[in-house]
């Protein structure tokens, strides 16, 4: 709160008597005025905040809601796909009126990390009390999720999953990794969205995984299968439970805006599978968020990192999104694959920034505009 002192003259009449500020009575024949001074207390006015963010309004609009009604800040937000909303900030440079970028993948932001500043050391700890009664500091987000200069930090986890049609086929079915969708047998039984930012990060995977000549290859041969293409993730998923396809190639969570949101739940024909034998294709991604070094309000800015990774939006995302959560004590959605129950791949996510060498390589197979 700001303190202001204020002075405000009062009109005291000929006959009045008034007790004055020493307590001293003061009778007079003359009109008089006296100041008083008051002390009155005015909210100090907490700003604003900038966020471009490539995750979806439907998404994150109700969290970054109860951030801004919580803290007062005003929140200005630009929505947009995480790649185009990369690409904008470098166009806009030391100009953008940027604070933070919230994106959907390591990937891209990755791709605008020399832009980001160092978050504060302490916005990402956590105080614990050991049995005995010792505090320590311990990291927020494991070290597998963040980067390692401190440029960025994950959110929330995001696993790649094959998505497929239960009347069809079971896991047995399905190929150990992403290789066996190669087969002929999965010719035109297949989808996938090529503009996906999660998507070209699993290929960026799949480059520092398997080389350029092998990511190249696989590209070419689920072209050469008749692959479907879709804009987005949602449709493979519905278009995998009407059997329009066999398999998709998806995020984990899309699957229970049906199963959940849709309120169809068993009765919906499709599943989610994680590659048993792991590789890119049973990656945990992670959205991500970083402050811009131009940014004009960072402590807003690293409230509202320190918000994203409180348990309070943690529990949001885990219950209402169906992403990982990445703190520890905030339980994943009881009908997700837990990551001790998969082949997690351990894939360096600081090292996928070169979303656009993966762009540009899925337009040189024809399969991007």
């Amino acid at each position: 709160m700001t303190k202001l002192a204020t002075k405000t003259r009062y009109p005291l009449s000929a006959l009045a008597i008034g007790l004055l500020l020493m307590g001293i009575l003061v009778c007079s024949s003359a009109p008089k005025t006296v100041e008083v001074e008051k002390i009155v207390e005015i909210a100090a006015d907490p700003g604003k905040l900038v966020i471009y963010s490539g995750r979806k309004e439907s998404l994150v609009g109700p969290i970054i809601e109860q951030f801004e009604e919580s803290s007062g800040i005003k929140v200005e937000i630009k929505y947009g796909s995480s790649a185009p909303m990369a690409a904008l900030l470098m166009e806009e440079g030391d100009k953008t009126p940027a604070d933070v970028f919230y994106a959907q993948d390591p990937g891209a932001i990755g791709s605008v990390e020399n832009m980001l500043k160092p978050i504060s050391a302490n916005v990402l700890m956590d105080t614990i009390t050991d049995d005995d009664g010792k505090i320590s500091e311990v990291d927020l987000i494991p070290t597998w999720a963040r980067s390692p200069q401190g440029l960025w930090t994950g959110i929330t986890g995001r696993a790649r999953v094959v998505v497929y049609n239960t009347a069809e086929l079971s896991e047995a079915d399905l190929p150990d990794t992403m290789h066996g969708f190669c087969d002929a047998k999965w010719k035109g039984r297949i989808g996938w969205a090529p503009s996906n930012s999660s998507f070209q990060t699993m290929i960026t995977a799949m480059r520092q995984e398997w080389g350029e000549a092998e990511t190249k290859e696989w590209i070419e041969c689920i072209r050469n299968n008749d692959a479907k293409v879709y804009p987005k993730n949602t449709l493979q998923v519905e278009a995998a439970a009407k059997n329009e396809i066999s398999v998709g190639f998806v995020n984990h969570y899309y699957l229970y805006k049906f199963v959940l949101d849709g309120a169809e739940g068993d009765s919906f024909a499709a599943r989610n599978y994680h590659p048993r034998g792991g590789g890119p294709g049973s990656m945990v991604m992670v959205s991500a968020a970083g402050i811009l070094k131009t940014a004009k309000n960072t402590e807003n800015a690293e409230k509202f990192i320190s918000f994203l990774t409180s348990k309070v939006a943690q529990n949001y995302f885990s219950n209402s999104t169906r992403e990982y959560p990445l703190v520890s004590g905030v339980k994943t959605h009881p009908l997700i694959t837990t990551f001790d129950d998969f082949n997690k791949p351990d894939i360096a996510l600081a090292s996928l920034s070169d979303i656009k060498g993966s762009a540009q390589m899925l337009k040189d197979a024809g399969v991007l505009d």
